[in-house]
């Protein structure tokens, strides 16, 4: 079974930076793109950064040249380094990925991991 677990988030003030982890564990085999989408109350859950096995990546206009997402592969791990929060960043952020475990490939999804910033 395959599970994601995501840690790093908190309360911060404006303009602060939070890192981000994410790690998969279980019967894993490879993982191709992974990613971390958000969601804000009362909102709809939105792709937030990308990055593929080959580590190209893809981000949110709104958080272009703020957050940098990576990925290390021997750790089946990726992460969010989120720079100069705004208010408007704060939501629940979920890593996803699509790995081939046991069962064939599938997408899985973390539990979340809520992200405040505020004054």
């Amino acid at each position: 079974q395959v599970q994601l677990v995501e840690s790093g988030g908190g309360l911060v003030q404006p303009g602060g930076s939070l890192r981000l982890s994410c790690e998969a564990s279980g019967s894993i085999f490879n993982i191709r793109a992974m990613g971390w989408y958000r969601q804000a109350r009362g909102k709809q859950r939105e792709l937030v950064a990308s990055i593929t096995s080959g580590s190209s990546t893809n981000y949110a206009d709104s958080v272009k040249g703020r957050f940098t997402i990576s990925r290390d592969n021997a750790k089946n791990t990726v992460y969010l380094q989120m720079n100069s929060l705004k208010p408007e960043d704060t939501a629940v952020y979920y890593c996803n990925a699509d790995i081939l475990g046991g069962l064939g490939y599938g997408r899985y999804w973390g539990q979340g991991t809520q992200v405040t910033v505020s004054s």
